[in-house]
């Protein structure tokens, strides 16, 4: 990786998660950039060799983005990981990864702001959640509102096995989608059972194919 382009990577980066994120840039063997949080600090340096067990350890051996949690084991301390590895030529080239405080066991549902009422809403019967205006809008089986977390933080609270990040603006739960429909060379468009359809962006369409293998 060309090292001068981190720091416009990092910024981009940064919007993406709150601000409680530490963020470990690597390439295929060690770190190669790493910015703790206030929250979370898991002490590497870049040079670093690649910990077996660790969440960049785990995406670029199983070539694909993962979230984990790992234990105190590895580097002393617990934390959530969330990996996404790139490739050149085919090959794991190195892997994005953010660092969060362990996740919690959160309550099994959401609480959705309505036009006039909030409403708890389990995770198993939210479709899809939408980035817009600033806002995240939650679409469930019986009710649509809005909720305060973002997409980056929901995809930290939801269950990683039910919900998946298809674009930039889409969190949806695997379990709603009907149809999948090619959408140019590389992406998809998704057909959701409320026929609502949702584009799997070309950033996420790798990770897509992998999670649900095809």
């Amino acid at each position: 990786m060309n090292l001068t382009t981190l720091p416009s990577m990092l910024d981009i980066i940064g919007e993406l998660f709150p601000e409680h994120t530490s963020i470990a840039v690597s390439d295929a063997d060690r770190y190669i950039y790493y910015k703790p949080s206030r929250t979370i600090d898991l002490q590497i340096r870049p040079g670093d060799k690649i910990k077996e067990g660790t969440a960049t350890y785990k995406a670029l051996t199983s070539r694909q983005k993962i979230s984990a949690y790992i234990d105190a084991r590895v580097f002393g301390i617990p934390y959530f990981g969330m990996s996404v590895p790139f490739f050149e030529q085919g090959q794991p080239a190195g892997c994005v990864t953010a660092i969060l405080p362990a996740k919690p066991s959160p309550l099994p549902f959401l609480t959705v702001k309505t036009s006039d009422r909030w409403v708890p809403v389990s995770f198993e019967t939210i479709m899809y959640a939408e980035a817009q205006n600033r806002k995240t809008r939650i679409k469930a089986e019986r009710v649509e509102g809005f909720h305060k977390a973002n997409l980056s933080e929901l995809e930290f609270l939801l269950p990683d096995d039910q919900f998946l990040r298809v674009h930039r603006s889409y969190l949806v739960n695997l379990h709603y989608i009907r149809e999948i429909h090619p959408d140019s060379h590389s992406t998809f468009l998704l057909l959701m059972h409320d026929q609502s359809k949702i584009p799997v962006s070309q950033t996420y369409a790798s990770s897509f194919r992998r999670k649900l293998r095809f």
